[in-house]
Parts: structure tokens; C-alpha cells; sequence
């Protein structure tokens, strides 16, 4: 276990609310709780409670009241931290809050650093690299997959795979190692396509972890999408329809919006980041360039495109420059205004726009409703192959997790290459070495402090 000094933090938000908690940790964390803790009666001692118990009493300051609290004791090493840990329950104002914390650590405490208390669950054993990240991103979780993946990575679902992993490369060391070094009781006569078929193995396994990872970002932090489309075609009325409120101003005047809106919304549990944006067009009107031109910039960096035609309208030179900045994006087309006589249909669209593979055409009227199922459809479709699955599939919603699963890839196609080439066992050995190293930076077996401070610094405080 980590000897370390006694740290304190509020770890509930900082806001009036019904309750706070103040967590304090470290191997004086019950004495320090002691000192300023009284039971009702007055005799009874934190130190001498028995573990994981709750007491109800007061928090004073000298000879001041401060508020009326429960604080749970909670002993080592059976704590979140492995280390001794109280939390005092008080009522939730700021400065009620503030007061406790102050004077926990007029008696003997510091403050913690963000993150500091997962990062000591880390240090002393609790939980691996992979799962304290997880923690995280629970806490910030966006939608439900994000909070289900959180919860899953924290259970282990990605360390137990990444573990596994490593073992089915350390064998595979450790047999070339052994041979290497007693060659007249270990034979490496057929190893090669023993070992080429175990790396073949690992690396598809590899290789699903890392094909998830881009569906894993969008599912967790949602798709970054723009609405593009001329004037007055009808993009914000898509926006209100989508978020179900009048968030952007609809009129009959062409160029309305200039500038962008940004809303989150979620579609059957799928998380769209939607930027509405000006209206594409030339234009004098300064202000509105300037929007037409952040259009352009925010289209260029999407993850999706939802291109918004009047199909009652003829389509003319804007048009022409909208397909052209769309060519290599996923987009879905949305021909609007089908209540009204159709003079663009999606035979003459789609020979406009044959070079771009990855988009869809969908009849829509935002007026009457009518096309947005098919467009919820044809995001899963363009994106997660048409279901999400959530319950079985690990996804990788980390970045740093997924560069170390490109490299212990990679490491495992240099082994086959050396098979290939027919090299000594110890070229297998060094770059099974890379592999079993770049999967340990995940869990934290590979990692230097700088690192580890690092992710932690990225933390609430508190927690």
C-alpha cells in the first residue's frame, strides 16, 4: 500500500443541494475526523468504531457548531483508496461545505488534487489504468451507451480482454525464451506454425478491439453533425423538429440564420452533435459571409453532413458548390418540401452526386413531419452497420487505449513478417516483447508517472 499524507476534498458538487460529502483519506483520516466530530451523547470516539459504520453527530470548529452530520468510517483496506477513509455527510450549502473542509484541514489534511483519490486506488492495487479512466468517463457520460460502456469498462470488460491478451503473448515469450536458453530439453522443431497461428489469432482479436473504437468515440461523445444546405430551404425547421423546441428563428426571409446554433440531441440512443449553420450562398451581406464561411469550416470536420435541398426548387450554382464540399463525407441528402410540387427527384440528385459512396437521399417534410424515421435508420445504417449493440460488444471509447491496440497490432504483424522471412526466434521474442508492453500502457502496467499524472489531472476534484 502507498504511504502517503492524509488528503480531503469535497466530492459532491459545489452547489446548494440537499446534501454534501466531504471525503477525507489517508492513514489519519479517522483522527482527523475524531477531532472535530461529537457525538450526541459526547463519548463516542471515531477511532474506536468498528468499519464500514455510519455515526450521526456534529462537526465543530474549537468550540464553534458548525452543522449537524452522519459521517461513515470506513477502515483500510477495504475502501475505494485501500487506505483508511471517512465521508461526512452534511447539508449541501456552499458555504457549509466550505466551512468542514476547512476545518478538516486546519486539523491535519491537505487538499487533494484532482483526481487524487482514484489515482490512489490505482497506486495502492484497487483498480488498473483502464477501469480508473472508466470512472471518468461515467461521470461524464452523455447518453446511455456511454454509461453502460463506462460501466462495463470499470467491471473489467476491457482490461479482462487486454489481460488476456497479454498472457497469450507472455506464453509465447516465455517458450522462446526457455528454448533459447535450454535447447537440449525445450525443442522449437514446428514452433513457427504453432506461433504463426497464435499471432494470427491475437492480432483478429486486436483488430476488433481497434475497428471498434471509431463507432465507440461516436457512440460515447455522439456524431459531430452539421446542417448544410442554401437559404430558406428549411434547416433550422429540421433543427426545432429534431430537438423538439423552436430553437432557431424560421422565417419566409431568405438568410435568417447567420450564425450557428449547436444543439445535442439523441436519436434510439444514438448522440448527435448538430450544428445548423447559415445559409450557403453568395452573398454582400458581411455578417452573413462570415456565417457561410464558418458553414464551409464546420462542414469540412464532420463526422456526418445532413444536406438539406428544397425540392420544390430548382437546383442552381449554390447547390453546385454544396455538392462539391460534401463529395467525400458522409452525408444524407434530405430532399424537404415534399408537400409542396416536386421539380428535383432523386434520380437527377443522386446522377449529381454518383461519385460520393457514402451518402443516402431521404423525402422529407419537416412541415408534416414525414422522412425522420428513415433518417434515424440511415444514421445506424452509415455508421453502426444498422444495429447498435450494446450489451455483448466491447468498444473502445478511448483514444489512448486504441493508439497502444495500433501498436501491439503492428508489433504482432512484424512477428508474421519474421516468420515469413524465415528469422531467429529471438527477432518473434522482441517484437512480442512490443506488443506485450503496448497493451500494458492500457492498464497501466507500461506507464511512467508523467503519464499517470497526467490522465489524473484530467479528473473532478473530489474524486
Amino acid at each position: 500500500m502507498m504511504k502517503s499524507d492524509t488528503i480531503a476534498a469535497v466530492a459532491t458538487a459545489m452547489s446548494d443541494s440537499g446534501i454534501g460529502i466531504i471525503r477525507i483519506s489517508g492513514d489519519e483520516a479517522i483522527q482527523i475526523a475524531d477531532r472535530i466530530y461529537r457525538s450526541k451523547s459526547g463519548k463516542k470516539r471515531l477511532v474506536n468504531v468498528e468499519s464500514h459504520t455510519v455515526h450521526y453527530g456534529f462537526i465543530y470548529d474549537k468550540d464553534e457548531l458548525i452543522d449537524e452530520v452522519m459521517v461513515v468510517v470506513m477502515k483500510a483496506p477495504n475502501t475505494y483508496t485501500r487506505e483508511d477513509t471517512v465521508e461526512i455527510d452534511c447539508h449541501g450549502g456552499i458555504l457549509v461545505m466550505t466551512k468542514i473542509l476547512e476545518t478538516v484541514i486546519k486539523n491535519g489534511c491537505r487538499m487533494a488534487q484532482p483526481g487524487e483519490f482514484t489515482k490512489r486506488a490505482f497506486l495502492n492495487g484497487r483498480i488498473d489504468l483502464s477501469k480508473a479512466e472508466a470512472v471518468m468517463d461515467l461521470i461524464h457520460s452523455k447518453n446511455e451507451f456511454a454509461l453502460k460502456s463506462s460501466v462495463k469498462q470499470l467491471k473489467g470488460s476491457v482490461s479482462d480482454q487486454v489481460k488476456f491478451l497479454r498472457d497469450e503473448i507472455l506464453y509465447e515469450i516465455a517458450f522462446i525464451e526457455s528454448a533459447l536458453d535450454d535447447p537440449e530439453h525445450i525443442s522449437l522443431d514446428g514452433y513457427r506454425e504453432k506461433l504463426e497461428e497464435k499471432t494470427l489469432s491475437v492480432k483478429a482479436d486486436l483488430k476488433k478491439l481497434v475497428d471498434s473504437a471509431d463507432n465507440g468515440k461516436l457512440l460515447k461523445d455522439g456524431i459531430n453533425t452539421v446542417i448544410v444546405g442554401k437559404p430558406n430551404v428549411g434547416k433550422s425547421s429540421l433543427l426545432n423538429l429534431l430537438v423538439g423546441e423552436e430553437r432557431a428563428i424560421v422565417t419566409s426571409v431568405a438568410g435568417t440564420t447567420r450564425d450557428t446554433l449547436e444543439e445535442s440531441i439523441k436519436l434510439n440512443g444514438v448522440g448527435l452533435n448538430i450544428i445548423d449553420t447559415a445559409g450557403i450562398r453568395d452573398t454582400s451581406d458581411e455578417v452573413e459571409r462570415i456565417g457561410v464561411e464558418k458553414a464551409r469550416n464546420y462542414a469540412n470536420n464532420a463526422d456526418l453532413i445532413i444536406y438539406v435541398v428544397d425540392a420544390s426548387r430548382k437546383l442552381d450554382e449554390n447547390d453546385e458548390e454544396i455538392i462539391k464540399l460534401i463529395a467525400s463525407k458522409k452525408v444524407i441528402v434530405l430532399l424537404n418540401k415534399t408537400d409542396l410540387t416536386q421539380v428535383v427527384d432523386e434520380d437527377e440528385f443522386m446522377t449529381l452526386v454518383s461519385e460520393n459512396k457514402d451518402l443516402r437521399i431521404i423525402k422529407t417534410s419537416t412541415k408534416e413531419n414525414v422522412g425522420i424515421d428513415a433518417f434515424e435508420n440511415a444514421i445506424k445504417e452509415m455508421f453502426f452497420g444498422g444495429e447498435i449493440a450494446v450489451n455483448d460488444e466491447i468498444y473502445i471509447t478511448n483514444g489512448r487505449h486504441k493508439e497502444a491496440l495500433m501498436e501491439a497490432y503492428t508489433s504482432m504483424d512484424f512477428v508474421l513478417g519474421s516468420l515469413a522471412d524465415d528469422m531467429p526466434e529471438d527477432f518473434y521474442s522482441i517484437d512480442l516483447m512490443n506488443a506485450y508492453a503496448s497493451l500494458g500502457r492500457i492498464i497501466g502496467e507500461e506507464v511512467g508517472d508523467d503519464l499517470v499524472n497526467e490522465i489524473f489531472s484530467k479528473f473532478c476534484m473530489g474524486k
